[in-house]
């Protein structure tokens, strides 16, 4: 007999974690996890299996928005979290201020991942050294409501100036994913983040002529009841992660990549520096890249997203067909989002090149106030 892949024990690995009899660790006390993530990694649809099967309790400060994330981080002392869930723009920032340890890329399953790119995604990697594990993704696009939006409407950002949504069109309140649209709707395709001069301008120019249809800038609970209700039309920085929820529960939304392209979101786990939990948080990192990892992670009750490994993806294929087939992550669907990838429809969601975080975040408090 051969002896086994790494993939092959990761798999094996994923399920050990919560066939492992809770009994025989009952005497010890509950180890805790402090998590800093999105809204939803820490809730029990996703951790309660495994805390009952490892002994262990997950303690999640949430945030929205990366620039909030790196606040949080350096107002806390080192070792303050353990496990550090980040879009993952924003690993190298994370990295640059030794806000996280390195990790090695023989504990994760980088043969089985669904693209070449998930493999040493940018800026998980420096010097040759993995300082973050990709875990889940999405797509931003045109996210609308059917009856007020029509499909062919949603085939193009333009839809958001409608005339008919005065005042009905709402923002996720974080300048990256809104910017970057506007930048996709002037034209600046895989450039959208690399703006010289003129291009910025533009950018701006085009955000504030949308300003007169805005109806409202909300957190993720405001944008999610905002497009329940019906207040909202349509919704400018999301995607799938916020409709999937409502169209599942029966709600006229949707959302599309338009023909100027969309923007993956990507979430990942790192371990943060000075932490006294790195072998506890390992272990859970390698849970979540399991088969059973990945299902989980796919159908979070908070916010759906895409599976990263092939092994994943089969998992969720013969565990919830429906949900496969409902976010496309199926082999051969025109909408697969690694299709999407592969035909350069979609780009990964990064941070300004040529100007600032704060020259963002500066112009989108100007709008906001406009």
């Amino acid at each position: 007999m051969s002896a086994p892949s790494r993939r092959q024990l990761l798999k094996a690995g994923g399920a050990a974690v919560l066939s492992t009899p809770f009994v025989s660790r009952a005497w010890a006390s509950t180890t805790e996890i402090n998590m800093l993530a999105w809204y939803g990694h820490g809730e029990p649809d996703i951790v309660a299996e495994y805390e009952a099967a490892n002994n262990v309790k997950f303690v999640p400060k949430y945030y929205a928005g990366g620039d909030n994330m790196l606040a949080l981080i350096a107002q806390s002392p080192p070792g303050t979290y353990d496990l550090i869930l980040s879009d993952a723009e924003f690993v190298q920032q994370l990295n640059l201020a030794e806000y996280i340890e390195e990790m090695n890329p023989g504990d994760y399953p980088l043969d089985d991942m669904l693209h070449e790119d998930f493999t040493q995604f940018p800026g998980h990697w420096a010097d040759g050294k993995m300082y973050s594990m990709m875990l889940r993704g999405g797509h931003l696009g045109v996210s609308y409501n059917t009856n007020s939006v029509s499909a062919e409407e949603a085939e193009s950002y333009a839809c958001f100036w409608k005339p008919e949504l005065e005042g009905k069109v709402g923002h996720f309140d974080w300048h990256l994913p809104t910017l970057g649209m506007m930048s996709l709707y002037d034209g600046n395709g895989a450039n959208l983040w690399n703006l010289d001069d003129d291009q910025w301008d533009k950018v701006q120019e085009t955000t504030m002529s949308l300003r007169k249809q805005v109806g409202g800038f909300f957190d993720y609970g405001g944008t999610f009841n905002g497009l329940k209700n019906g207040e909202m039309q349509a919704m400018v920085g999301i995607g799938d992660w916020i409709t999937g929820v409502l169209e599942k529960d029966g709600a006229p939304v949707a959302s599309v990549i338009p023909k100027e392209g969309g923007i993956q979101f990507t979430e990942s786990y790192s371990i943060g520096k000075g932490s006294e939990k790195v072998e506890e948080s390992k272990k859970f990192i390698q849970y979540m890249m399991s088969p059973a990892g990945q299902v989980k992670s796919a159908q979070m009750a908070a916010y759906p997203g895409f599976c990263v490994t092939k092994a994943g993806r089969a998992a969720l294929i013969e565990a919830d067909p429906a949900e496969a087939q409902r976010s496309h992550q199926i082999d051969g669907d025109p909408q697969d989002p690694i299709t999407l990838i592969k035909e350069g429809r979609i780009h990964y969601r990064d941070i300004p090149q040529q100007q600032s975080l704060e020259d963002w975040n500066d112009f989108w408090s100007e709008y906001k106030n406009a």
